[in-house]
């Protein structure tokens, strides 16, 4: 499997339909790929909190979607879309995933369960997903997590359990905690024996330099590919998808749990 890490800059100075018009435009231009995936809260910013209740919109259906969803068909891509500021249909407010089939029919959404700020920020703003998600998608199944997700392995070992493969990671990782990143990203592949694509931004969101940085790992926690910088670039890599058998077949760790 092809897949394209977009490591997408969120600059201040554009307006939110300028972004969504640059990102569809990478997203297009990665056509001979597979899987595509933007970075967490690209629309907005991840750290850009006073702007979230002006930027929600519908997840299936907001301006987002349908730029999105004509993205993926026009290139022909399953796309996992990032994630945007959700507004449900009761005015709750989300920090929803979306997933894209190559017709451009939107397959999955995830909320995002660990929401990041403790008693601010996001943690105040948003309310909380409460399940995991997992889809078929590109000939494997997808475990779908949003960056401060990264830090409780539970929420990765429910989707490895669900038939995960390929855990999927949009971020907007602040580069203050950038060796947190590498070290819990490379932890869910090698405990969980699946392939891990974490996809972080780049730029500043709200005075937060961002760590960028995306990195996919095998399931033996090598890195297959990575963008060593913080700047704006698109992380391109072949995935074995038959190295996760592989792998779980030659060292069973995971057939050992206890709990």
């Amino acid at each position: 499997m092809r897949t394209s890490l977009i490591q997408f800059h969120v600059d201040p100075d554009d307006s939110v339909e300028a972004r969504r018009t640059q990102a569809a435009a990478l997203v297009r231009e990665q056509s001979g790929s597979d899987l595509v995936v933007l970075p967490e809260l690209w629309p907005v910013g991840a750290f850009a909190f006073r702007a979230f209740e002006a930027a929600a919109e519908p997840a299936a259906d907001g301006p987002t979607a349908q730029a999105m969803s004509a993205a993926a068909r026009d290139a022909g891509v399953w796309l996992h879309a990032g994630s945007v500021i959700e507004r449900a249909p009761d005015g709750a407010l989300y920090n929803t995933a979306l997933v894209f089939a190559p017709d451009g029919t939107l397959a999955a959404t995830y909320r995002k369960i660990h929401r990041f700020g403790f008693d601010r920020g996001e943690a105040t703003l948003l309310s909380a997903g409460t399940a995991p998600v997992t889809l078929h998608a590109a000939d494997t199944t997808l475990g779908l997590a949003t960056c401060y997700d990264l830090r409780f392995p539970e929420l990765f070992r429910a989707l490895t359990d669900a038939g995960a493969q390929v855990l999927v990671l949009p971020a907007g990782w602040p580069a203050a905690r950038g060796a947190h990143w590498t070290l819990l990203a490379r932890a869910r592949a090698v405990e969980n024996q699946c392939y891990v694509l974490a996809c972080g931004t780049a730029g500043t969101h709200a005075g937060v330099p961002q760590f960028g940085h995306s990195v996919v790992f095998d399931p033996w926690g090598e890195t297959v590919a990575e963008l060593p910088h913080d700047e704006p670039g698109v992380l391109t890599a072949e995935l074995d998808l038959g190295q996760v058998g592989t792998v779980r077949s030659e060292f069973p760790a995971l057939k050992d749990r206890v709990l």
